[in-house]
């Protein structure tokens, strides 16, 4: 198993990697150096503010998910782990270790080391979603290249479509089938549908994760506007909605490097796609992705304040114990041995003495 692990670990380095040298390879290394000239002081602040926001949304979402699943979690510590989260996993290869860690933390800190990983899966789960729903309808309304190649293509995409929809009523119908038994994947099948509904779709959590949800999609969107912007991209919102929706949703797969490399490779086709400027598309991806990362930046300051206040907790002293006082040892009492004082021999007939205990009376 660990070996399986390692070795998909590095396919997904290597994927990330393959095309981010595929596209330096067409398009040159210059479009890389423009993401970064193109920056200044108001486009980094304005990526901090945004991404203030974003993360706020993210943790009350996290605060939703996690107490419906009856666990208890506050919207400061919640903001702090995110923070701590976004920034390792802009800073490590893979993307999602920092969401193992807050997971790991928050659960051990519960006690239901299980739970809380779950409750970062739905709650993650719950972003990928929206992306998802609204992503398909933007692409499948707006025009774009991917619009032209759906159009180009209906027999497939609907074939495609209608699989993809018998595939999903036959999970559910699984689910439903496998929850009415009595093994043990009937029991974690009933926990996770309790937990799903508990977390993401009853009364009290669903409105607040939808809307925290979509609120974090459009900062990401207005992000990667201020990243067109600096680039010198004059489109509208409209014409760059579906190119920048589908850099999000490549961003989602499992092949990058710290969140490097799809999202370079699908905004360079697309801009080409679209009559634009493949290495423009490629030097808002690169913007983005540093504008991304100093968003995150304020986790790595909750991280160096963790670290330096866990060293000071093991380096202080810890309180001695003293010795209980020796109690005086009890004084041992001998008692006295008993004379018995023996009489002398009398003449018969003479009175003998009376003896009590042992002592003449």
């Amino acid at each position: 198993m660990d070996v399986n692990r390692s070795i998909w670990a590095w396919l997904r380095l290597m994927g990330g990697a393959g095309i981010l040298a595929l596209v330096m390879w067409r398009l040159g290394t210059g479009a890389f150096l423009d993401g970064l000239r193109v920056l200044d002081a108001g486009t980094l602040l304005a990526a901090l503010g945004i991404g203030a926001a974003t993360t706020l949304l993210s943790a009350w979402r996290w605060c939703l998910v996690a107490r419906g699943l009856g666990m208890r979690l506050t919207l400061k510590d919640a903001t702090a782990d995110y923070y701590q989260a976004l920034f390792l996993n802009a800073a490590l290869p893979g993307g999602i270790l920092g969401d193992v860690g807050r997971a790991v933390r928050h659960g051990k800190d519960e006690g239901d080391l299980g739970r809380g990983v779950r409750a970062v899966v739905l709650e993650r789960t719950a972003g990928q979603i929206v992306l998802l729903l609204v992503g398909v309808a933007v692409l499948v309304s707006v025009p774009s290249p991917v619009f032209d190649l759906l159009a180009a293509h209906g027999p497939l995409v609907a074939a495609a479509a209608g699989a993809a929809a018998l595939a999903a009523a036959l999970i559910v119908l699984g689910l439903r089938r496998l929850r009415a038994g009595r093994s043990k994947a009937a029991g974690v099948a009933r926990t996770g549908m309790s937990e799903i509904r508990a977390g993401l779709l009853s009364r009290r959590n669903g409105p607040g994760v939808l809307v925290a949800s979509a609120a974090v999609l459009a900062g990401h969107l207005a992000t990667f506007m201020v990243a067109a912007r600096a680039a010198g991209s004059a489109a509208s919102l409209l014409e760059l909605a579906p190119l920048l929706l589908l850099a999000l949703i490549a961003m989602g797969l499992p092949i990058n490097i710290g969140g490097w490399g799809p999202r370079e490779g699908v905004m360079a086709w697309a801009f080409g796609a679209a009559g634009l400027s493949a290495a423009q598309g490629l030097t808002i991806a690169v913007a983005y992705g540093i504008l991304a990362f100093v968003a995150a930046a304020p986790g790595a300051a909750v991280l160096v304040v963790r670290l330096l206040a866990r060293r000071s907790e093991q380096a202080a002293p810890q309180p001695s114990q003293r010795p209980a006082p020796a109690m005086a040892a009890a004084p041992v009492v001998v008692p006295l041995p008993v004379t018995r004082k023996i009489p002398a021999m009398v003449r018969v007939g003479t009175r003998q003495p009376a003896y009590s205990g042992g002592v003449a009376a």
